[in-house]
C-alpha cells in the first residue's frame, strides 16, 4: 500500500443531522491492492478517487457502516416491483469512463437535487470528474451504466474486490426518478455480486435519523459495523435484528 498522508478535518456542521457536528478521518492512498482495500471496507472506510475516509465525530456515532450479506438477501415485494418497472433498461458494467453524456447527466442530477434538498449548485469539469470518481486508475473500480435504448440515464460507480462490492456513488436522469432508479441500481449491483460469488455489498453509511440515508436499512438482512477499529483490530459486524433479540 502506498499511503502518502493522513489527516482529520476540523469539526464542521453535519450535512445529514442539522444539530450535529461532524469530523472525517482521511487517508490519501495512491496504490492499494483489492485485498488491502477489502480490509479497509471491513473497517468502515469509503473511497472517492485517492481519498479514503470514515467518520471520526467527537460526540456522535449516528453514522454506521452498513453491508448486505449477498447470499442471504431477499428482495421485498416493493423491490421486486421496481425490478419489473425497469426491466427494459439495459445495464453495462465496465471500468469507469468519462464522456460528455456522463457530464451532462451529472449536471442534470445535481441541478435537480439543488431544488428540493438545497445541494450546492455545481457544474463539474472533466478534470474534477476524473479526480473525484476515476482518480487512481484502480483495477477494482467499475461503473454500472444504465441505458434507455441508446440514451445514458444512470451511472452507478462501484468498487469490486474478490470478496465484496462497494457502492461509491449513483446519479441519474431526473426524469427517471419516479421509477426508483436508486433502488434499481442497488438491486443490479446485488445481482452482479451474487453472479460473481461475492460475499458482501457495502452501501456506505446508514443514519437512522436521516431520510436520505435511512432507506439503506430496507435491504434485508443487513449488518452494521459496531465501531470503527484500527487496522490491527478485528472489525465486528452485527445483524441488528439479532442484536435486538439477544
Amino acid at each position: 500500500m502506498l499511503e502518502v498522508a493522513r489527516f482529520t478535518t476540523p469539526p464542521y456542521p453535519c450535512n445529514y443531522l442539522p444539530t450535529a457536528t461532524a469530523t472525517l478521518a482521511y487517508r490519501i492512498i495512491l496504490d492499494i491492492t483489492a485485498q488491502q482495500y477489502d480490509a479497509l471496507l471491513r473497517r468502515g472506510w469509503r473511497r472517492f478517487g485517492c481519498e479514503f475516509f470514515r467518520p471520526r465525530c467527537p460526540s456522535c456515532v449516528a453514522c454506521q457502516s452498513l453491508r448486505i450479506p449477498v447470499d442471504a438477501f431477499i428482495p421485498s415485494r416493493s423491490q421486486r416491483r421496481t425490478l419489473q418497472r425497469n426491466a427494459a433498461f439495459k445495464v453495462l458494467v465496465q471500468a469507469p469512463t468519462i464522456t460528455a453524456a456522463h457530464l451532462r447527466l451529472h449536471h442534470a442530477y445535481h441541478a435537480d437535487m439543488h431544488r428540493p434538498r438545497g445541494w450546492p449548485a455545481q457544474t463539474i469539469t472533466p478534470e474534477a470528474y476524473v479526480q473525484q470518481y476515476i482518480g487512481g486508475a484502480w483495477a477494482f473500480a467499475r461503473e454500472f451504466l444504465y441505458y434507455d435504448h441508446d440514451r445514458l440515464v444512470g451511472v452507478g460507480l462501484a468498487d469490486v474486490t474478490p470478496v465484496s462490492l462497494s457502492s461509491v456513488y449513483f446519479f441519474h436522469d431526473p426524469a427517471w426518478r419516479p421509477q426508483a432508479p436508486g433502488v434499481f441500481s442497488v438491486l443490479q449491483q446485488l445481482a452482479y455480486a451474487r453472479q460473481y460469488g461475492l460475499q458482501y455489498h457495502y452501501l456506505g453509511y446508514w443514519i437512522a435519523g436521516c431520510g436520505s440515508m435511512a432507506y439503506k436499512a430496507q435491504y434485508r438482512p443487513h449488518e452494521i459495523l459496531t465501531q470503527y477499529p484500527r487496522d490491527d483490530e478485528e472489525p465486528v459486524w452485527m445483524d441488528p435484528a439479532t442484536a435486538r433479540t439477544a
